[in-house]
């Protein structure tokens, strides 16, 4: 009967192989279990050569054993299923005896880990494929710049165990931004930008700033950016009326552009529903390099980016794919709790080295975050794409009033 199963003769359903085990065990698994059933299904390997195909309960021991697995390690919805493997371990003729280990899945909050799930999400397109930066997948980890010894830190930060919990996701940015702030060189980039006109530099002249690429490591060097007459700074870095313990530019206030001069605003222009447009600004000479000058009040440095040196880059910033801590227990499913906000692309303003920059890099975007050149659309030289990494700071936590 058995080869006639094989062989193709029955329908599927019409016929089961079942394991002759116990049918009073207090295990459901242990009763009698279907071993085999029929499938009329191409096989990669195969073909159409066999009509029936093993459960996974029996094919799972069976292939540890036959490739002298020591350690099978599942989650904790297998522990049940842990006798039934050590039975056909025991009476089936196998090289070797492996052994079975059950721990809790990792799960994250704002996150689905569910295959299922995830393949849902990608084929009803709502993320961008499986390599999305959103998805915890390791290839749109990977994309978003995840370093892999920070993921391996969160792993045994995290450790194994038997009790079904979720992690939250904030120590795992934690992790990512800890091994970045160590390795990652630091650039300029303006993600809102607004003009500054430094009115006492000459209207065609370029110098030359040098800029470490990391404060806390003289190792890495330093780079030369150029800056002219025009340059662009974050519209946050200026307001028209600062409060008391805003220290950046405003009407007749110092700042320090960051690696170069001081500058004092003269004034500013606005259009007509009101919004700033333009900033004048003069350059306090001999501040480059040097100390405040006595009698001025300079309290912060802010990054900047030549305008006519600098690139347009586009910018995608990316955040938590749902806007609840546990996705899976929304009450008309996890789909309802999307955050349409996961994904925000921008035009942004780049200094020239990062145009240049190869598929993969990664750095700080000073004061801002950490970003990586999307390991897809990057083009070097021609359509600079960086992906944000994670933000410097976890403005979820702000989010949440906690």
């Amino acid at each position: 009967l058995f080869a006639r199963m094989r062989a193709g003769e029955f329908k599927e359903g019409d016929c089961v192989l079942r394991a002759k085990i116990d049918m009073a065990s207090p295990n459901l698994n242990l009763r009698d279990p279907v071993i085999y059933r029929i499938l009329h299904a191409e096989h990669h390997n195969t073909g159409s050569a066999w009509h029936i195909y093993p459960m996974y309960d029996f094919a799972h021991p069976l292939e540890d054993a036959l490739e002298h697995i020591t350690h099978s390690l599942c989650t904790l919805e297998f522990e049940n299923h842990r006798p039934l493997y050590d039975w056909f371990i025991d009476n089936c003729p196998v090289p070797s005896k492996p052994r079975q280990i059950e721990f809790a899945r990792l799960n994250l909050s704002y996150t689905i880990m569910s295959k299922r799930k995830l393949l849902q999400l990608v084929q009803d397109g709502h993320v961008g494929g499986w390599d999305d930066p959103r998805l915890p997948t390791l290839s749109g980890l990977r994309r978003r710049g995840y370093p892999a010894a920070a993921l391996r830190h969160f792993c045994r930060r995290v450790g194994i165990t038997k009790f079904n919990g979720t992690t939250d996701v904030a120590l795992l940015e934690f992790d990512v931004r800890d091994f970045l702030n160590t390795s990652a060189p630091r650039r300029m980039a303006v993600l809102d930008p607004l003009k500054v006109v430094l009115e006492n530099l000459p209207a065609n002249s370029t110098a030359q700033v040098e800029i470490p690429n990391h404060p806390q490591d003289p190792a890495a060097g330093s780079r030369h950016v150029a800056l002219s007459r025009e340059i662009w700074i974050e519209r946050d870095d200026f307001m028209e009326d600062p409060p008391k313990k805003f220290y950046r530019l405003g009407p007749d206030r110092h700042v320090r552009l960051r690696g170069a001069h001081i500058i004092r605003c003269t004034s500013y222009e606005k259009d007509a529903a009101g919004h700033i447009t333009l900033v004048r600004a003069e350059v306090l000479p001999g501040t480059l390099g040097a100390s405040t000058p006595e009698g001025v009040e300079c309290r912060a440095a802010i990054h900047w980016v030549d305008a006519t040196h600098g690139s347009d880059a586009e910018v995608r910033i990316y955040d938590r794919l749902f806007t609840v801590e546990d996705p899976d227990a929304a009450e008309g499913g996890f789909l309802t709790v999307i955050n349409p906000h996961s994904l925000t692309t921008i035009t942004a303003k780049i200094e020239p080295c990062l145009a240049t920059a190869e598929r993969g890099f990664t750095c700080q975007f000073e004061r801002i975050g950490y970003f990586v050149a999307d390991s897809s659309d990057h083009q070097p030289g021609s359509k600079p794409v960086f992906n944000r990494t994670v933000a410097l700071r976890d403005s979820w936590t702000k989010k949440a009033g906690t």
